[in-house]
């Protein structure tokens, strides 16, 4: 791997939502995380929910005990998933706002109103040996909240973004991209490691590999609605290649 090579994870959670629509066990999310590795994802994201919407407990225990890259565990900062991390031991623990009644995560997690909850959290986790990330919003308050709280990484929630481009709405495209640029740019320099999620398709993928201070970008939903059409394997590669043609033309 090159040194300024973006690294790419891949979200296995909605091959477990296609699965849990009809019950049983297909189509298989660990077979998909396998199949990710082999095309080239640099690690594996799951989320499990309050709820167990898409992953179950017993996938996080395969994926854990399975994988030779590193899992990401998606998870609110609850006493029971903490409990679960502390079980599962992932490589990384990414700490996102979970509300029962949405439909995906909506946002950033509220690292400022929740700093003194969220401390005890991250502690234990680190204790556990996971490399704790916060899901935030790219903006210098919750930046500098994550540094005092001794978080090693941010992922950027880029849903706003994404959204924006999707709509076609230029000028709010354009000033959510550069919150992010600079958003970024602030986190790097206070010593955190920056990733970047939520909504990224090959395009906006391509785009914001641009922007230096990310190493990391976290992919899910859309590779997964493509790989209907193009096979999970050839999705990857396109990402891969998308990512890797927006890191040369930085």
């Amino acid at each position: 791997m090159t040194k300024n090579r973006l690294r790419l994870g891949v979200n296995i959670d909605h091959v477990a939502t296609v699965r849990n629509a009809r019950g049983g066990a297909w189509p298989d999310p660990v077979r998909a995380a396998h199949l990710a590795v082999k095309a080239g994802a640099d690690g594996i994201t799951a989320h499990l929910r309050e709820d167990r919407r898409h992953i179950r407990d017993t996938d996080m225990q395969r994926l854990a005990t399975e994988l030779a890259v590193p899992l990401n565990f998606e998870m609110a900062a609850t006493a029971e998933m903490i409990a679960l991390a502390e079980r599962f031991k992932p490589h990384a623990a990414c700490l996102v706002p979970e509300k029962r009644e949405e439909r995906t995560t909506e946002g950033g997690l509220d690292v400022v109103g929740q700093e003194a909850a969220l401390a005890p959290a991250i502690a234990k986790l680190a204790a556990a040996g996971c490399r704790v990330s916060l899901f935030i919003e790219a903006d210098a308050a919750p930046i500098r909240a994550a540094v005092r709280l001794g978080a090693p990484v941010v992922e950027l929630h880029t849903g706003t973004w994404c959204h924006a481009v999707a709509d076609g709405e230029r000028a709010r495209a354009d000033a959510e991209l550069r919150r992010l640029a600079e958003g970024a740019a602030l986190a790097a320099s206070l010593g955190l490691e920056v990733h970047a999620g939520h909504g990224l398709d090959y395009d906006t993928a391509r785009e914001l590999a641009r922007v230096p201070a990310f190493v990391e970008f976290n992919i899910g939903h859309f590779l997964i609605g493509e790989a209907i059409f193009v096979g999970l394997e050839q999705a990857i590669a396109r990402m891969r290649a998308a990512m890797d043609e927006g890191r040369a033309a930085k």
